[in-house]
């Protein structure tokens, strides 16, 4: 009875979600002719309630959900990381994503190598901005599959065999034809249910935990001692002195990488103005507080006795809530799991479809093609990226996606000196910076090969270990500053600045508030 109950609470969020999705062309509805700004962007007019549902639920991903618990259950203290990273990308997205919203308002641009491409005059800058983005993005996508059937199978609605993919297809298909017709506005309305969904559910799980264990402090005790010491103080839920650098390079890093990838930074143009992005930036911590509960959930799965199969610790949480919680509330949290997959799959597919067709397509293949042709060539490439998704999955082993998520993130770190240093001067050699990016990509895939596939290395043997994307950063940060003098004095040209933003900072300057905030 309590799997019935289970599948049918299941099948009742998703059904709500496709619902949802249908009704996605009433947000705000363009009388505009078809234009790329209007599929990918929702013509730049969600307000700061539709952004921030759409912005927390493009950010905080199922993977996310799965992942840090279970990095949690697996591997103690380290794996909160998660949650000052998720707290620094707050202050970041305050100052960053409306600066830069309002100079690409200004100009029409849809992605940041659009804004690459007018600040620094510089074709093959834009180009390898977006292919990194690309490159970054499409792992991260199809880790929100994996993140689907790891929690699927943990709670016994994943059927074994090819019942288990096509179901799972179906579900993922229903979103692709939602976000072919309707773009942006499809995953914003389905942000609504994942945001109540998620919040409910969680709140349910924690309460359930807390009055089983008696409260917070039997629930660490009770981790410490099932990984091996005395008390919580003694125990891998304490950070060692070792530990420290690696854990604050992670956070940081993480963070300054988050704000270039293509979907997050779609989000934030789809809002109407600066001043809901500053809203929504402030906004943001309830979803960093969402996630140090699913990381405090690892931790019980740890005091409970859960055993996640060999290698597979993002099941830990999933077989905590299924131990626990009765049919009903156990099917509405897989489900809005489920749903918080389909968001960011989304904006993740939408985000890299417009980098395609407006930095490679437009500017190298059709340059003259109309933007009817370019939506019509976006929902194709759309389409095919979750397609795509779907085989990685089904036809290659779940490290391998994980593998190159973790490759992508030190990618992504990379396109930080020309979209976010750009935004405050020009004095960095456009030429300079693609020296730089090339140097930092080398070294940051180095790194990370190297050690098996793990982003924390240590630089030399014997050295504290650091997050790899912060090592390639600053190498590619050396190599733009010191070649921008070099090409400087060899009188090699930059191109020129479409952007109206000064050159280097000026002191007492006030940045105008955008067109929608006078």
């Amino acid at each position: 009875m309590a799997g019935a109950a289970m599948t049918t609470t299941f099948l009742a969020v998703i059904g709500g979600a496709s619902l949802l999705a249908v009704t996605a062309r009433r947000l705000r509805p363009s009388d505009r002719l078809p234009s790329l700004e209007g599929w990918a962007l929702a013509d730049r007019s969600l307000g700061a309630g539709w952004t921030w549902l759409l912005l927390g639920g493009t950010v905080y991903t199922a993977y996310t959900f799965t992942a840090v618990p279970g990095l949690v259950y697996g591997n103690g203290a380290s794996a909160f990381f998660a949650v000052p990273y998720t707290v620094i990308v707050c202050p970041l997205a305050f100052v960053l994503l409306s600066r830069l919203w309002e100079v690409a308002r200004r100009h029409g641009y849809v992605t940041a190598a659009d804004f690459v491409r007018g600040r620094y005059g510089s074709a093959p800058l834009a180009l390898v901005v977006a292919l990194t983005g690309i490159l970054a993005t499409m792992p991260y996508l199809a880790l929100q599959l994996l993140g689907i059937r790891a929690v699927l199978t943990a709670g016994g609605l994943y059927p074994p065999g090819a019942a288990g993919d096509l179901s799972m297809t179906a579900v993922f298909a229903g979103l692709a034809v939602a976000t072919y017709r309707h773009g942006l506005r499809a995953p914003t309305v389905i942000a609504a249910l994942k945001a109540v969904a998620v919040f409910v559910s969680l709140t349910a799980v924690c309460w359930l935990v807390l009055d089983r264990f008696g409260g917070p402090g039997a629930v660490f005790d009770g981790a410490a001692r099932a990984l091996g010491g005395t008390d919580t103080a003694h125990s891998p839920l304490v950070l060692t002195p070792g530990q420290q650098p690696a854990y604050a390079t992670l956070a940081l890093g993480s963070a300054l990488a988050l704000l270039m990838y293509p979907h997050v930074l779609t989000a934030g143009f789809a809002a109407d103005g600066t001043r809901t992005l500053r809203k929504v930036s402030a906004g943001l911590p309830a979803w960093t507080a969402l996630l140090a509960l699913f990381g405090f959930l690892g931790i019980a799965a740890l005091a409970a006795g859960v055993r996640a199969p060999a290698g597979g610790a993002e099941a830990a949480v999933p077989m905590l809530v299924d131990r626990l919680m009765p049919g009903p509330l156990a099917g509405l949290v897989f489900g809005s799991i489920v749903v918080g997959a389909l968001v960011p799959a989304a904006v993740m597919s939408i985000a890299a479809a417009t980098s395609f067709v407006r930095n490679v397509y437009v500017e190298y293949v059709h340059p003259t093609a109309t933007p009817k042709r370019q939506v019509r060539v976006a929902k194709a490439v759309s389409l095919t990226a979750k397609l795509g998704a779907v085989a990685f999955v089904f036809g290659l082993r779940d490290q391998d996606a994980i593998n190159l998520q973790l490759l992508g993130g030190v990618w992504i770190l990379q396109v930080f000196p020309p979209v976010a240093v750009g935004l405050y001067t020009r004095w960095l050699h456009p030429r300079a910076l693609l020296a730089g990016w090339a140097v930092g990509m080398a070294t940051g895939t180095c790194l990370v090969v190297r050690e098996g596939f793990s982003s924390i290395v240590p630089l030399v043997a014997g050295s504290p270990e650091i997050y790899a994307g912060v090592a390639a950063l600053v190498l590619n940060l050396a190599v733009a500053v010191a070649a921008t003098p070099v090409l400087a004095r060899l009188g090699v040209p930059r191109g020129p600045d479409a952007t109206d933003l000064p050159s280097r900072p000026r002191a007492g300057r006030r940045p105008p508030t955008g067109a929608n905030n006078a």
